[in-house]
């Protein structure tokens, strides 16, 4: 029991870290419908829910294909995680003090928010596939159903805050650190606890 308890938390923080970008997208979406009727409230559930599917799917056969890499190397592709924080904090400096950066783009239907999922989250296979490959099978199912049970809450999060304009002004300030400091941490913590750096040292 405590080690489905320890897996569900793991994956929740993982989800959570993972997607703070894909919140300002939500409410964007959220507040785009309200104003504009487009898209649709059920097709920005609808998309978010294929575009996290296919993201998740694709981590899963990727890690499949990585069982010929060794496991005492597995912790090098914390790299990936940690490189895309690092560029993106240093993105984050270079745009600080410089104009306000344009909202994400609103889509107007259930595959184009599937699309702008997708391509909002692509990074985040570099973070699910090592712990997919590192994970039994029962911890990749429980972690599968928490990422369900998140978009449902991410949804929700997104609707809640669309409807306050004052919200998304507050998230977008502060969401250009979050994203780059998750990243880095989740990157460092997959290098650090996989015991790779006495190997290369």
């Amino acid at each position: 029991m405590d080690g489905i308890v320890g897996t569900m938390a793991t994956a929740a923080g993982m989800f959570a870290g993972t997607n703070v970008d894909d919140l300002i997208v939500l409410t964007v979406l959220f507040l785009s419908s309200r104003a504009t009727g487009r898209p649709r409230a059920w097709q920005i559930w609808g998309g978010q829910g294929a575009g996290i599917a296919v993201l998740v799917l694709v981590s899963v056969i990727a890690a499949l294909g990585l069982t010929i890499v060794p496991d005492d190397w597995v912790g090098l592709l914390g790299l990936l995680p940690l490189a895309l924080g690092v560029k993106a904090l240093v993105a984050a400096v270079r745009a600080r003090g410089g104009e306000d950066t344009a909202p994400p783009a609103v889509a107007t239907g259930l595959l184009s928010v599937a699309g702008v999922t997708i391509a909002n989250g692509a990074d985040n296979v570099s973070v699910y596939t090592p712990v997919f490959r590192t994970v039994g099978t029962a911890a990749t199912a429980v972690t599968i159903g928490v990422f369900a049970v998140g978009v449902v809450l991410w949804c929700l999060a997104g609707s809640w805050l669309g409807s306050h304009t004052r919200v998304i002004a507050i998230v977008e300030r502060y969401g250009q650190w979050l994203v780059p400091a998750v990243f880095i941490t989740i990157g460092t913590l997959i290098i650090a606890t996989s015991g790779v750096l006495p190997r290369l040292f």
